[in-house]
């Protein structure tokens, strides 16, 4: 395998996933792991369930994966965790930006400092990842950049004024850094899932129940999936699969792309 090649598969190359200790994060790190991808799993939790994964991850796939607690929140932290995997594992050629939180309140009475979080977490963070990926990507001449955004990149929703805002940054961001880098063999795609069935959704439930008048089982009902036509959750394999396939030699072609996985929402 040629690392200079635009046509070559992930296998044995390296990808950062953000986000990755549960969730979509670590369905996409274990899809990428199953294709022979080294990993730098990132994000909260308790350390022992984190390490399980960790060596789950080596020992399911008989790859490299290493945990970095980089803080989210810190440009210096995230620079550090792809020096990591360039030192440690030899390059940095996937970034699956997937790190993100919400809060779901009226604009009237939503918090400042939330307010700064969600847009620090959920876009700032992938400026800086794509920021430091870059030039190992440039020196390998290929690289795949995976922002996950949301369907709420090309929809708004009430109540989630910070998370709307920040997703639709990231479909800009997607869009400008795949334009500067196209001529070195990387990709930057962004990928916007519908409701997809995590703790991050699972989370933002009380609030919506909260600002909306509702029991949980109307704001399942009448609310996230009322917005899908197929009537079901999103799935973290489809997402992985998705993601997955936007790293394969296939889909050099394929940049500045801000795809929907939503259950037809977006297509209202």
């Amino acid at each position: 395998m040629s690392d200079s090649a635009g046509d070559t598969a992930p296998k044995n190359k390296v990808a950062i996933v953000t986000g990755s200790t549960s969730g979509i994060g670590m369905g996409i790190a274990r899809r990428l792991a199953a294709q022979g991808v080294n990993i730098v799993i990132n994000g909260l939790g308790d350390a022992s369930v984190i390490e399980a994964e960790r060596a789950a991850i080596e020992t399911e796939f008989s790859v490299r994966c290493l945990y970095s607690p980089a803080n989210m929140l810190s440009g210096s932290e995230i620079s550090g965790m792809v020096q990591l995997a360039v030192e440690v594992l030899g390059s940095c050629d996937i970034l699956i930006n997937n790190a993100g939180i919400q809060h779901v309140a009226p604009i009237d009475e939503f918090p400042d400092e939330k307010w700064d979080a969600i847009l620090q977490i959920n876009l700032v963070a992938a400026f800086h990842a794509i920021k430091a990926v870059i030039p190992p990507m440039k020196a390998r001449g290929w690289g795949r950049i995976i922002n996950i955004a949301s369907a709420h990149a090309l929809v708004a929703s009430p109540y989630k004024s910070a998370y709307v805002a920040a997703k639709h940054g990231i479909a800009g961001l997607t869009k400008t850094a795949a334009l500067e880098v196209a001529a070195n063999r990387i990709t930057v795609n962004a990928i916007c899932p519908g409701y997809v069935w995590t703790p991050l959704v699972e989370a933002q439930i009380p609030g919506t129940m909260a600002a909306r008048g509702m029991t949980k089982e109307q704001v399942i009902h009448d609310v996230l999936l009322e917005a899908q036509p197929t009537k079901e959750f999103v799935t973290i394999d489809q997402v992985a699969a998705l993601a997955a396939f936007l790293c394969s030699p296939e889909t050099a072609s394929i940049t500045g792309a801000i795809i929907p996985i939503d259950g037809g929402w977006t297509a209202h």
